[in-house]
């Protein structure tokens, strides 16, 4: 095939003596060439591709058009577009959840168009919400005597807002009335943060102590380096119930006893708020819990805590949670009452007019699963997280990073030096579990299946790199090679580096969400070893040119007719895509 040039529907005919065009935009491509003999012709059709976007003009892409299409031609235009994103199931790198019941789906669309804001046209929906709030209070341990208040949000970013934002507040209350200064407050948080909570401190000036991660500390916020930044304006400190990164739960309550000491000594009362975006649906219901440690509102520090619905929730994308420990920790003056369309109602969000349908799910998940339903989706979750973590492990090409699959007492061991081992080990780890969960299922009731409680708490996440030895012996095969590979298989695998100051570590990251099956962890685990055994096959060629594929369309000329996306030595053709240790780690959720 002969080379594609970008051709200019005014121009004449390209001049073959012009050099190589480097870059192309598709679409620029294809709106040279003729589309018909004039007039598109009627707009009745016999079937959606009967139109004349068929073949004859392209369907409207950044300007509105002055007259409409027929309905069914444009669902047919837009599904089929759709249809170049990731399967939702095999987006491996997401915690929201890809499954819902057919009875919650019907919920949802029955509930469609119902406002959350408009509290006195649906009352039954503003029940059903403060109910969710009074579980998840009674679920995170509030204790006896306090009046615990919460909020239905769009997400656990905006829910960490909130709680930051009551944190701030609570701190400026007490500042003044001590006759001291507001002028500079910082919070405190690991490098593992998710991105919100960098935003909450940038969009609501207050400082980021932002401390350094290591493989001592799991990779998650440090309570030595906690207690080494400390001073009279920390508003609080972010604490993670899961980092996104390894899965691992921070030691809140380790942190807790910090605070304690700290304000027996100085004087200043620290709260915490947990961020629980994930663990707070899997810690409260899995036998391993929090590793035996407290989290919650059992810890009088914890002052709020948040959680994301459509999470490990199980409710589909829209919706989190807020709750403080006692109406007392969230400042009065931060509550709007609103008269609005004949009711009255007390506000505390960032957002107003939002969907109901996703709260009425949650409501729906929780009393339809009850705590032994959720119990058992989790406690399904870390048992296939931990036969992917073992045969990951068994096959001597990787190791493993998270900890949820090794005894509690051997938290850690995934950083130590390896010993390579066959790759059909790998096969024979999940085909041996498999036996067991077979036996278990079997086995009288007295003799139970095994639990997560023998094993490190945690996410059902799975972080796993090269090993030090495949390293050694194929110096040229790239992590982010096997991602790539991955995807063209369909499964949505992300790479990217552990956090600052342990960024020339990259991970490979598996989140076990509940719709993974049995059967799809057997296809997966066989597509990661053949995928594997292909580059070590070719370790000789340098497949990094994958990862150079343009993404988005070409780079316009510039002014003086060069292309601005090449540099003199070729390279550079495309949108490079930089390492995340250059910018704000999102730390994919």
């Amino acid at each position: 095939m002969s080379l594609s040039r970008h051709v200019s529907p005014h121009s004449s005919a390209p001049d073959s003596r012009k050099p190589i065009i480097l870059q192309i935009d598709p679409e620029d491509l294809i709106h040279h060439l003729p589309l018909g003999n004039g007039s598109p012709g009627p707009s009745s059709h016999l079937t959606p591709y009967a139109s004349p976007y068929a073949s004859q003009k392209d369907i409207p892409k950044y300007k509105i058009p002055t007259e409409g299409s027929p309905a069914d031609t444009v669902y047919a235009m837009i599904k089929d577009e759709l249809d170049l994103d990731g399967r939702p199931n095999l987006n491996l790198a997401s915690f929201v959840g890809t499954f819902v019941e057919d009875n919650a789906q019907k919920l949802m669309v029955e509930n469609i168009s119902k406002n959350l804001a408009d509290n006195d046209e649906y009352p039954a929906m503003m029940s059903i919400s403060e109910r969710c709030v009074s579980i998840l209070a009674h679920l995170w341990g509030v204790q006896k005597g306090e009046k615990a208040v919460g909020s239905p949000t769009t997400g656990s970013s905006e829910a960490i807002h909130l709680g930051g934002l009551a944190m701030k507040r609570r701190w400026q209350e007490h500042r003044r009335a001590a006759g001291k200064d507001t002028l500079k407050p910082n919070i405190i948080m690991g490098a593992n943060a998710q991105v919100a909570l960098e935003k909450f401190a940038r969009y609501f000036e207050v400082e980021a102590r932002i401390l350094p991660v290591s493989a001592k500390s799991n990779f998650c916020l440090d309570p030595d380096l906690v207690r080494e930044n400390l001073d009279e304006n920390t508003i609080g400190v972010f604490a993670i119930l899961g980092s996104t990164y390894t899965g691992h739960f921070e030691p809140v309550e380790e942190i807790s006893k910090i605070l304690d000491e700290y304000q027996e000594k100085i004087g200043v009362d620290i709260p915490i708020h947990v961020d629980a975006a994930s663990g707070g649906f899997v810690a409260p219901f899995t036998h391993a819990g929090a590793g035996g440690k407290k989290w919650n509102f059992e810890l009088p520090r914890v002052k709020s805590i948040n959680a994301s619905g459509h999470k490990y929730g199980l409710v589909n994308p829209g919706v989190g949670w807020i709750v403080w420990r006692d109406e007392s920790y969230l400042p009065r003056h931060l509550i709007f009452e609103l008269h609005y369309l004949g009711g009255t109602e007390e506000s505390y969000t960032l957002n107003f007019s939002r969907p109901g349908g996703q709260v009425i799910v949650q409501y729906y998940n929780l009393i339809h699963l009850g705590y032994l339903g959720y119990r058992e989706v989790m406690e399904n979750c870390l048992t296939n997280a931990r036969m992917l973590s073992k045969s990951l492990e068994a096959t001597g090409w990787y190791t493993c990073v998270s900890d949820i699959h090794r005894p509690a007492s051997q938290s850690g061991a995934g950083l130590a030096s390896e010993t390579a081992t066959a790759a059909s080990k790998a096969k024979n780890a999940i085909a041996s579990a498999a036996s067991s969960a077979s036996a278990n299922t079997a086995s009288p009731p007295e003799a139970a299946a095994e639990t997560s409680a023998s094993y490190t708490a945690g996410l059902p996440v799975v972080s796993f790199r090269f090993s030090d030895q495949f390293r050694t012996e194929f110096p040229r095969v790239r992590q982010e090679t096997v991602s790539l590979l991955l995807r063209a298989r369909q499964w949505i695998i992300p790479n990217y580096s552990l956090p600052p100051n342990e960024d020339t570590t990259d991970i490979l990251r598996v989140v076990v969400r509940e719709s993974m099956s049995f059967d799809l962890l057997d296809r997966l685990v066989t597509d990661i070893v053949q995928v594997t055994e292909t580059l070590m096959r070719n370790d000789e060629v340098d497949l990094s040119i994958l990862a150079k594929q343009r993404r988005g369309p070409a780079k316009k000329e510039g002014k003086d007719g060069g292309d601005k996306g090449v540099r003199k030595d070729g390279t550079g053709l495309g949108n490079e895509v930089k390492r995340m240790a250059e910018g704000i780690h999102r730390s994919v959720c």
